[in-house]
């Protein structure tokens, strides 16, 4: 176990709580946008974009710590600073809607890509381009 903490450190002190948040959110931010850019399945690329949105949140609520812990070391207050903590409140609920309405667009450019469908059984259509049977009239 000592050595893998003995991993993570910079130079000789290890790293502090905001640091291992930093780094992590990095990483992550790192990861969902390669995979966003990479890929051409969008529901992959919205997954990616969530990800990236996740990684980014983590640095913003990393900083948001980080007054706390400077303060603690001079004896001040540890609240976190309210403002960045607001903005990952605010940024969850983007985030929520943002993936909502890529979801429903995604659903409909999949929608329009398909070939329509025709159910031989019925004799209708199930797609709007569709052409007109042979014993039909214009």
């Amino acid at each position: 176990m000592m050595l893998a903490l003995g991993l993570f450190t910079l130079g000789e002190a290890p790293l502090t709580q905001v640091q291992w948040y930093l780094m992590l959110g990095s990483a992550i931010t790192v990861i969902g946008a390669v995979r966003m850019l990479l890929t051409r399945d969008l529901v992959a690329r919205l997954i990616g974009m969530n990800v990236t949105s996740i990684g980014s949140l983590m640095i913003i609520l990393a900083l948001a710590a980080r007054p706390r812990e400077a303060a603690s070391f001079a004896g001040g207050s540890s609240a976190n600073d309210p403002v960045l903590t607001a903005l990952v409140i605010t940024g969850l609920v983007i985030t929520v809607a943002f993936t909502g309405l890529g979801a429903v667009l995604i659903r409909r450019i999949e929608g329009i890509q398909e070939p329509a469908h025709r159910d031989p059984a019925a004799g209708s259509d199930t797609g709007s381009g569709a052409e007109p049977d042979a014993g039909e009239e214009p």
